[in-house]
């Protein structure tokens, strides 16, 4: 097809004899004018266009072919020094599959008529790119598909173990047949075993292999193994010089030489791998471990581009595992730090009977300051609290320890639970702890049927009475919390039995997102006594039925009065 000529412009070309000569050829041939605009289309350029040549006429190259790199600076060479020229261009085009890369090769000259300039002539065919340059292309769509999904899918949690089981997922099997994530293990919780001289330890937290490999994964190692490596191997090798070690594993030599140990040759050959990879995971030049490729069977060896993507995705992934760490190991000391702390109350007197529990919550949460205390007074009294510092981490422990402190300071044979609570907070106050903390306290004497409790925002007792007495939420005024500086307790008195259960919990157990506190509470009604009596056995029961998806740490205290039967069936 070709456009109408212009009075003003050079002489005309004979569009009509060029129609004649070049309609029926197979190359695709295309007639620009000095401005680059098109003058002619064949047939055979419009279908590898994949757009009518009407569209063409009128129009640039740029306009038509937005997505091809059509080198227009070239044709305009020629039309300034008359020289033809040869070149190979790609891009895409709304002919077949718009998102498939095609590439020509075209041969472009000047014409001329009657000595002036009028135009140029662009004879096309269209070639395929050559198998390595398809092959790299679609090796640079895979990376880049990699590094992308990065972002989204490496380091979603807190968890070690879980940031690098989303690493060895993500590489395989775009990357590898086979991956590994193996870090040092935590310096806070060693492994039994020490290692043997000159090997390094790693545990495996992370495997992943293609579903042909998998049946054979039992010899290669698990996950969650400890693995120590000899001297030399490419992972000591790895981590010595915080450098990538690629092998191809071509005898058994070299193989054994960079094996985990000897041993492990066999199991590598039976797997037919032939190429490994060890990359290290590392943050500001501190090793936390490292990222082992390999590649079996059919597929072919690393390409120092694969070794790049290994390395930028290990560091992605060092960056949530030293978070994580660094969370694990916090969360670690905090735990421990409280359960020092926390010691275990002795009975106040012989005749008073004691069990307690403390259940942190999920690792994914921060260890809280929950705490409880049995405080013996004059007369066979005895004073129980149980509390709850506001906040997490290592300082909510801390000042669970100052809470606990001062109230064995301040407690005193004379005061009611109520004035020892307004002197706890007013000492808080005073002391510049800016944590404040609910607590309930409740002193029972050991030869009435009368317990005094007060709280400061802390949940009610609950009493346990065996038969068909049943199980009561004590209806206890809570005032402010310690802390707070607002005073206002009160003490209630309780009528309690000579068997008569006083539990005393904090709101780990009960707290649910999806349930007010007050129905939680009074599901705890539905306690009873197990058949054994045992109040072991009923904090056992308790945290069993009430534990699982506690958002919180859980501490639970339950205490009664021995009776004759009790101290004759525990002396037998």
């Amino acid at each position: 097809m070709q456009a109408d000529a212009h009075a003003d412009s050079p002489p005309p070309l004979d569009l009509a004899v060029l129609a004649a000569l070049l309609d029926g050829t197979v190359a695709g041939v295309g007639v620009l004018d000095t401005r680059l605009r098109y003058l002619y289309v064949n047939p055979a350029l419009e279908r590898l266009n994949g757009i009518p040549a009407a569209e063409h006429l009128g129009r640039t190259v740029s306009d038509v072919l937005p997505y091809v790199d059509a080198r227009e600076d070239m044709m305009r060479a020629v039309l300034a020094d008359g020289k033809p020229r040869e070149i190979t261009s790609s891009g895409f085009t709304p002919a077949a599959s718009g998102t498939t890369r095609r590439y020509w090769h075209g041969a472009y000259h000047r014409l001329e008529v009657e000595g002036q300039v009028v135009g140029v002539a662009g004879i096309v065919l269209e070639v395929m790119a050559s198998d390595k340059e398809q092959r790299e292309l679609e090796q640079a769509r895979r990376h880049l598909n990699l590094l992308d999904s990065a972002v989204t899918r490496i380091g979603t949690t807190l968890d070690m173990d879980a940031t690098c089981a989303e690493l060895v997922d993500l590489v395989v099997p775009a990357l590898a047949d086979i991956a590994t994530a193996e870090v040092f293990p935590p310096d806070v919780a060693p492994p039994v075993r020490p290692a043997p001289p000159g090997m390094l330890r790693l545990r495996r937290a992370a495997l992943a292999a293609v579903p042909g490999l998998r049946e054979e994964m039992a010899e290669f190692g698990l996950t969650g193994e400890y693995i120590d490596y000899q001297d030399g191997a490419a992972v000591q090798r790895c981590l010595a010089t915080n450098q990538p070690v690629v092998q191809n594993l071509t005898g058994d030599d070299l193989l054994g030489r960079s094996a985990a140990s000897p041993g492990r040759v066999a199991a590598y050959r039976a797997l037919g791998m032939h190429s490994s990879v060890i990359v290290p995971i590392a943050v500001r030049s501190r090793p936390l471990g490292v990222l082992g490729l390999v590649r079996a069977g059919d597929s072919p060896a690393f390409s120092d581009e694969d070794v790049v993507v290994a390395r930028e995705l290990a560091g992605r992934a060092a960056v949530g595992l030293d978070h994580a760490r660094r969370y694990a190991h916090e969360h670690t000391i905090a735990l421990e730090l409280q359960r020092s702390l926390l010691s275990e109350p002795r009975p106040p007197h012989p005749h008073i009977e004691i069990a307690t529990r403390y259940l942190p919550a999920d690792r994914s949460v921060m260890v809280g300051g929950d705490w409880f205390d049995v405080i013996p007074l004059r007369d066979g009294r005895h004073l129980k609290a149980i509390g709850d510092v506001m906040g997490h981490g290592v300082e909510a422990a801390v000042a669970m320890s100052h809470y606990r402190s001062l109230l064995r300071l301040l407690a005193d044979d004379e005061l009611p639970p109520h004035r020892i609570l307004e002197h706890l907070d007013r000492m808080v106050e005073r002391s510049g702890l800016d944590r404040a903390a609910t607590c309930l306290l409740a002193v029972v004497d050991r030869f009435g049927g009368m317990c005094e409790v007060a709280s400061a925002g802390h949940l009610p007792p609950v009493f346990i009475d065996p038969g068909e007495a049943g199980t009561r939420v004590g209806d206890v005024r809570a005032g402010p919390p310690l802390g707070t500086g607002f005073g206002g307790y009160t003490t209630t008195a309780v009528e309690v039995g000579p068997d008569t259960v006083l539990f005393m919990y904090t709101d780990g157990l009960v707290e649910r997102r999806d349930e007010d506190i007050d129905v939680s509470v009074r599901r705890l009604e539905q306690l009873t006594l197990p058949v054994s009596g045992s109040l072991d056995d009923l904090l056992d029961e308790v945290l069993e039925r009430f534990g699982p998806g506690a958002e919180d740490d859980i501490a639970v205290l339950a205490s009664r009065k021995r009776t004759r039967n009790r101290i004759g069936k525990e002396s037998g």
